[in-house]
Protein backbone atom coordinates (compact mmCIF):
# COMPACT_ATOMS: atom_id res chain seq x y z
CA UNK A 1 0.00 0.00 0.00
CA UNK A 2 1.57 3.68 -1.32
CA UNK A 3 2.50 5.39 2.09
CA UNK A 4 0.06 8.55 1.58
CA UNK A 5 -2.82 5.51 2.10
CA UNK A 6 -1.40 4.27 5.46
CA UNK A 7 -3.01 5.89 8.82
CA UNK A 8 -6.08 7.09 7.11
CA UNK A 9 -8.22 9.27 9.15
CA UNK A 10 -11.53 6.50 10.16
CA UNK A 11 -14.11 9.57 9.19
CA UNK A 12 -13.83 12.59 6.52
CA UNK A 13 -16.51 14.94 6.07
CA UNK A 14 -16.92 17.30 2.92
CA UNK A 15 -18.27 20.85 2.59
CA UNK A 16 -18.60 20.98 -1.21
CA UNK A 17 -18.53 24.25 -2.09
CA UNK A 18 -17.88 26.51 -4.43
CA UNK A 19 -20.35 25.21 -7.42
CA UNK A 20 -21.89 28.30 -8.47
CA UNK A 21 -18.97 30.14 -8.20
CA UNK A 22 -17.37 27.84 -10.68
CA UNK A 23 -20.09 28.25 -13.28
CA UNK A 24 -20.18 32.23 -12.97
CA UNK A 25 -15.99 32.47 -13.71
CA UNK A 26 -17.14 30.56 -17.08
CA UNK A 27 -20.96 32.45 -17.87
CA UNK A 28 -22.52 29.09 -16.75
CA UNK A 29 -25.40 28.73 -15.27
CA UNK A 30 -25.46 27.85 -11.66
CA UNK A 31 -26.88 24.59 -12.65
CA UNK A 32 -24.26 23.92 -14.63
CA UNK A 33 -21.94 24.26 -11.88
CA UNK A 34 -24.04 21.60 -9.86
CA UNK A 35 -23.95 18.93 -12.52
CA UNK A 36 -19.88 19.23 -12.92
CA UNK A 37 -20.24 19.13 -9.15
CA UNK A 38 -22.26 16.23 -8.66
CA UNK A 39 -19.18 13.99 -11.03
CA UNK A 40 -16.33 15.60 -9.04
CA UNK A 41 -18.29 13.94 -5.55
CA UNK A 42 -18.91 10.48 -7.52
CA UNK A 43 -15.08 10.63 -8.23
CA UNK A 44 -14.18 11.94 -4.59
CA UNK A 45 -16.58 9.08 -3.37
CA UNK A 46 -14.81 6.27 -5.40
CA UNK A 47 -11.39 7.49 -4.46
CA UNK A 48 -11.92 7.39 -1.11
CA UNK A 49 -13.08 4.14 -1.28
CA UNK A 50 -10.62 2.84 -3.09
CA UNK A 51 -7.83 3.92 -1.20
CA UNK A 52 -9.22 2.53 2.27
CA UNK A 53 -11.31 5.21 4.15
CA UNK A 54 -13.86 3.87 6.15
CA UNK A 55 -16.40 7.10 6.30
CA UNK A 56 -16.95 9.59 4.20
CA UNK A 57 -19.94 12.12 4.94
CA UNK A 58 -20.31 15.20 2.13
CA UNK A 59 -23.08 18.22 3.00
CA UNK A 60 -25.04 17.99 -0.29
CA UNK A 61 -28.24 20.22 0.75
CA UNK A 62 -28.92 22.17 4.02
CA UNK A 63 -31.81 23.21 5.67
CA UNK A 64 -30.77 26.49 4.66
CA UNK A 65 -30.56 25.97 0.83
CA UNK A 66 -34.08 26.16 0.46
CA UNK A 67 -34.11 29.64 0.44
CA UNK A 68 -31.85 29.92 -2.91
CA UNK A 69 -34.29 31.09 -6.21
CA UNK A 70 -37.22 28.67 -7.20
CA UNK A 71 -35.49 27.94 -10.70
CA UNK A 72 -32.35 26.47 -9.21
CA UNK A 73 -33.88 24.34 -6.54
CA UNK A 74 -35.89 22.97 -9.02
CA UNK A 75 -32.89 22.09 -10.97
CA UNK A 76 -30.77 20.69 -8.02
CA UNK A 77 -34.04 18.77 -7.34
CA UNK A 78 -33.60 17.21 -10.71
CA UNK A 79 -30.14 16.40 -11.03
CA UNK A 80 -30.86 14.70 -7.22
CA UNK A 81 -33.32 12.36 -8.82
CA UNK A 82 -31.65 11.78 -12.01
CA UNK A 83 -28.45 10.60 -10.02
CA UNK A 84 -30.74 8.72 -7.46
CA UNK A 85 -32.40 6.56 -10.78
CA UNK A 86 -29.17 4.27 -10.89
CA UNK A 87 -29.43 2.98 -7.43
CA UNK A 88 -26.63 0.77 -8.09
CA UNK A 89 -24.25 3.20 -9.07
CA UNK A 90 -21.72 2.02 -5.79
CA UNK A 91 -23.23 -0.59 -5.64
CA UNK A 92 -20.84 -2.30 -7.75
CA UNK A 93 -18.15 -0.60 -6.18
CA UNK A 94 -19.18 -2.07 -2.27
CA UNK A 95 -19.65 1.74 -1.40
CA UNK A 96 -22.63 1.69 1.17
CA UNK A 97 -24.65 4.54 0.84
CA UNK A 98 -27.02 6.08 3.84
CA UNK A 99 -28.64 9.69 3.73
CA UNK A 100 -28.70 11.55 6.92
CA UNK A 101 -30.91 14.19 7.31
CA UNK A 102 -34.71 15.67 7.05
CA UNK A 103 -35.83 12.95 4.65
CA UNK A 104 -39.31 14.73 4.31
CA UNK A 105 -41.32 13.59 1.25
CA UNK A 106 -43.02 17.57 1.79
CA UNK A 107 -40.01 18.91 1.15
CA UNK A 108 -38.20 16.36 -1.05
CA UNK A 109 -40.75 15.27 -2.79
CA UNK A 110 -41.82 11.32 -3.22
CA UNK A 111 -39.99 10.17 -5.87
CA UNK A 112 -37.12 10.84 -4.34
CA UNK A 113 -37.73 9.77 -0.95
CA UNK A 114 -38.57 6.20 -2.37
CA UNK A 115 -35.15 6.60 -4.62
CA UNK A 116 -33.47 7.72 -1.53
CA UNK A 117 -34.61 4.19 0.29
CA UNK A 118 -34.23 2.12 -3.05
CA UNK A 119 -30.02 3.25 -2.53
CA UNK A 120 -30.01 2.78 1.04
CA UNK A 121 -31.71 -0.96 0.13
CA UNK A 122 -29.61 -1.51 -2.79
CA UNK A 123 -26.01 -0.76 -0.74
CA UNK A 124 -26.85 -2.10 2.72
CA UNK A 125 -24.74 -4.76 2.38
CA UNK A 126 -21.79 -3.44 0.73
CA UNK A 127 -18.46 -4.27 3.14
CA UNK A 128 -16.52 -1.00 1.74
CA UNK A 129 -16.62 2.74 2.35
CA UNK A 130 -19.89 4.03 4.12
CA UNK A 131 -20.98 7.05 2.49
CA UNK A 132 -23.08 9.75 4.23
CA UNK A 133 -25.14 12.10 2.06
CA UNK A 134 -26.38 14.64 4.34
CA UNK A 135 -29.52 15.68 2.47
CA UNK A 136 -32.17 18.85 4.13
CA UNK A 137 -29.48 18.93 6.90
CA UNK A 138 -28.88 21.47 9.29
CA UNK A 139 -26.58 20.66 12.52
CA UNK A 140 -28.91 22.68 15.16
CA UNK A 141 -32.26 21.18 13.63
CA UNK A 142 -30.69 17.50 14.02
CA UNK A 143 -29.35 18.60 17.79
CA UNK A 144 -33.62 19.81 18.33
CA UNK A 145 -34.89 16.60 16.52
CA UNK A 146 -32.28 14.95 19.26
CA UNK A 147 -33.27 16.73 22.49
CA UNK A 148 -37.17 16.72 21.07
CA UNK A 149 -36.68 12.29 21.08
CA UNK A 150 -34.89 11.78 24.61
CA UNK A 151 -37.84 14.14 25.92
CA UNK A 152 -40.61 12.38 24.45
CA UNK A 153 -38.79 8.86 25.60
CA UNK A 154 -39.30 9.98 29.28
CA UNK A 155 -36.02 10.59 30.52
CA UNK A 156 -35.24 12.04 33.48
CA UNK A 157 -33.49 15.52 32.69
CA UNK A 158 -30.69 14.76 35.06
CA UNK A 159 -30.31 10.73 33.41
CA UNK A 160 -29.27 12.44 30.10
CA UNK A 161 -26.36 12.00 28.82
CA UNK A 162 -23.76 12.80 26.09
CA UNK A 163 -24.27 9.28 24.74
CA UNK A 164 -28.17 10.06 24.89
CA UNK A 165 -27.74 12.96 22.20
CA UNK A 166 -25.38 11.33 20.25
CA UNK A 167 -27.59 7.84 19.56
CA UNK A 168 -30.54 10.09 18.48
CA UNK A 169 -28.47 12.23 16.34
CA UNK A 170 -28.66 11.23 12.75
CA UNK A 171 -25.13 9.80 12.36
CA UNK A 172 -25.92 7.11 15.56
CA UNK A 173 -23.72 4.40 14.88
CA UNK A 174 -21.26 6.75 12.53
CA UNK A 175 -17.88 7.47 14.41
CA UNK A 176 -17.10 11.49 14.41
CA UNK A 177 -15.60 12.86 11.62
CA UNK A 178 -11.64 12.84 11.65
CA UNK A 179 -10.92 15.66 9.26
CA UNK A 180 -13.39 18.05 7.82
CA UNK A 181 -12.57 19.34 4.82
CA UNK A 182 -14.17 22.59 3.07
CA UNK A 183 -13.79 23.84 -0.40
CA UNK A 184 -13.54 27.48 -2.03
CA UNK A 185 -11.84 29.16 0.58
CA UNK A 186 -14.45 29.69 2.70
CA UNK A 187 -13.62 29.54 6.32
CA UNK A 188 -16.59 28.95 7.88
CA UNK A 189 -18.50 25.46 9.58
CA UNK A 190 -21.97 26.65 8.01
CA UNK A 191 -24.58 24.29 10.19
CA UNK A 192 -22.41 21.29 9.31
CA UNK A 193 -22.17 18.63 11.75
CA UNK A 194 -21.61 21.20 14.96
CA UNK A 195 -22.25 18.39 17.78
CA UNK A 196 -20.07 15.49 16.00
CA UNK A 197 -17.36 18.11 14.67
CA UNK A 198 -15.87 18.82 18.74
CA UNK A 199 -12.34 17.52 17.83
CA UNK A 200 -12.22 17.23 14.22
CA UNK A 201 -9.62 18.89 12.64
CA UNK A 202 -10.53 21.57 9.68
CA UNK A 203 -8.41 21.88 6.37
CA UNK A 204 -9.69 24.66 3.97
CA UNK A 205 -9.01 24.67 0.24
CA UNK A 206 -9.25 27.25 -2.23
CA UNK A 207 -9.92 25.27 -4.95
CA UNK A 208 -13.55 25.26 -6.25
CA UNK A 209 -15.35 22.26 -5.57
CA UNK A 210 -16.10 20.59 -9.64
CA UNK A 211 -12.38 21.08 -9.28
CA UNK A 212 -11.15 19.08 -6.42
CA UNK A 213 -9.70 16.13 -7.28
CA UNK A 214 -7.87 13.32 -5.71
CA UNK A 215 -4.67 15.08 -5.40
CA UNK A 216 -6.54 17.53 -3.19
CA UNK A 217 -8.24 14.88 -0.94
CA UNK A 218 -4.45 13.48 -0.75
CA UNK A 219 -3.22 16.80 0.43
CA UNK A 220 -5.80 17.18 3.19
CA UNK A 221 -4.86 13.58 4.57
CA UNK A 222 -0.95 14.70 4.18
CA UNK A 223 -1.73 17.69 6.44
CA UNK A 224 -3.43 16.23 9.02
CA UNK A 225 -1.18 13.46 9.42
CA UNK A 226 1.01 16.33 9.92
CA UNK A 227 -0.98 17.93 13.23
CA UNK A 228 -0.70 17.17 16.84
CA UNK A 229 -4.08 15.48 17.31
CA UNK A 230 -5.29 15.13 20.89
CA UNK A 231 -8.57 15.75 21.55
CA UNK A 232 -8.14 17.16 24.65
CA UNK A 233 -5.69 15.82 26.13
CA UNK A 234 -1.50 16.17 26.05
Amino acid sequence: MPKSHENLPTHIAIIMDGNGRWAKKRMLPRAAGHAVGAKTFENIARYGNKIGLKYMTVYAFSTENWSRPADEIEKLMKLLEDYLEDATKFKHENIKVKFIGDIDEQKLGGKIVELIHKNEAESADATGMQLNIALNYGARNEILHAVKSIAKSGKNAEDITENDISSNLYTAEIPDPDLIIRTSGELRQSNFLLWQAAYAEFYFDKVLWPNFKPKHLEKAIAAYRKRNIRKGGI
